[in-house]
């Protein structure tokens, strides 16, 4: 089975996307054995959730690069000349394979064997969620029974996974700094382990159980801790959807008692909100925490998955 990505007619592609300067930690290595100018080790992940796993295991034993830059949705990228040389240049490379495109094919040409492919470690599953949009009145696809959900970080328990699998292949590959990857690595997965608890004991105890989402990219989330994720659109988050789809998620608004039409943040609202203005109900932001809001920002992936604890939270009526 396999992911659906998104077909390149659905929306226009951001044409030299600009790549996110390399994070620059303090700290030192051995030059000889990571291959990097500054002693440390070269690291590119192809967008935000596997850049925070690279850059808080690895610390100061390395150089990261994200090739996904601030304010970009992931699945629009594509990569620069520039991009695709750090990719060849670099000692490790941490992808998510069939999620972004251009990023498979530059490891395939350029990066075989430092290539690092995640979905293993992620185990995804066929969650039924909708990755492709549809005209009005055609019959729903048959991948939609088969198709492999990528949003494999929106749930604790996997994004841990994939910590423990870049853990283990930053160790294979600059043995030296092993102690402290170790070290980092054990101190974030307490704060997913945390973070996994703080979601089970939140949720527990909510009054409605279905939430409406502009972006289908929170199955994992939902079955983790029993609640039902209702897309408007399919996998690409700015698509318009039909109004065939629109009448569909207003009547289970309504039947629902549903309080919030949820919009993501790097990606325009006026589909979310002109649905909640119809149907009387308030919008809010679920972050699917693809991307950073910009380069200066304090968030991180763990305050993100709390902002949307707390959001799911007022939304649902959880005591």
């Amino acid at each position: 089975m396999k992911m659906i990505v998104m077909k390149s007619g659905l929306r226009a592609v951001l044409a030299g996307a600009t790549a996110l300067a390399a994070l620059t930690l303090a700290g030192c290595g051995d030059s000889s054995a990571n291959g990097s100018g500054g002693g440390k080790l070269d690291v590119v992940t192809s967008f935000y959730p596997l850049e925070f796993i690279a850059r808080t295991v690895g610390g100061d034993a390395v150089d990261v690069t994200t090739l996904t830059a601030p304010g970009v949705e992931p699945h629009d990228l594509e990569l620069t000349p520039k991009q695709v040389g750090e990719i060849a240049e670099a000692k490790l490379v941490v992808f998510e394979k069939e999620l972004q495109p251009a990023v498979d094919e530059a490891v395939e040409q350029n990066a075989k064997d430092s290539g690092f492919d995640i979905t293993p470690a992620a185990q995804l599953e066929a969650t039924g969620a909708d990755f492709e949009e549809h005209e009005e009145g055609a019959k729903e696809a048959a991948h939609k029974d088969d198709a492999l959900d990528p949003h494999f970080w929106l749930d604790p328990v996997r994004y841990a996974a994939v910590v423990k699998a870049v853990e283990d292949k930053l160790v294979s590959v600059d043995s030296a700094n092993a102690a402290g990857y170790h070290e980092r690595a054990k101190a974030l997965l307490d704060q997913i382990g945390k973070l996994d608890t703080e979601y089970k004991t939140g949720l527990a105890t909510c009054k409605l159980k279905t939430f409406v989402t502009s972006h289908e990219a929170f199955a994992y989330l939902a079955k983790r801790y029993g609640l039902t994720m209702v897309g408007i659109a399919g996998f690409t988050p700015d698509a318009e959807p039909a109004p065939a789809r629109i009448k569909e998620v207003q009547d289970i608004v309504k039947a629902q008692h549903v309080t919030t039409i949820f919009y993501e943040e790097l990606v325009s609202p006026k589909v979310a909100e002109t649905i909640a203005k119809d149907v009387g109900v308030q919008t809010a932001v679920l972050s699917p925490i693809e991307g950073l809001s910009d380069a200066n920002s304090k968030e991180t992936y763990l305050t993100l998955m709390q902002e949307n604890l707390q959001e799911l939270r007022k939304a649902n009526g959880c005591s």
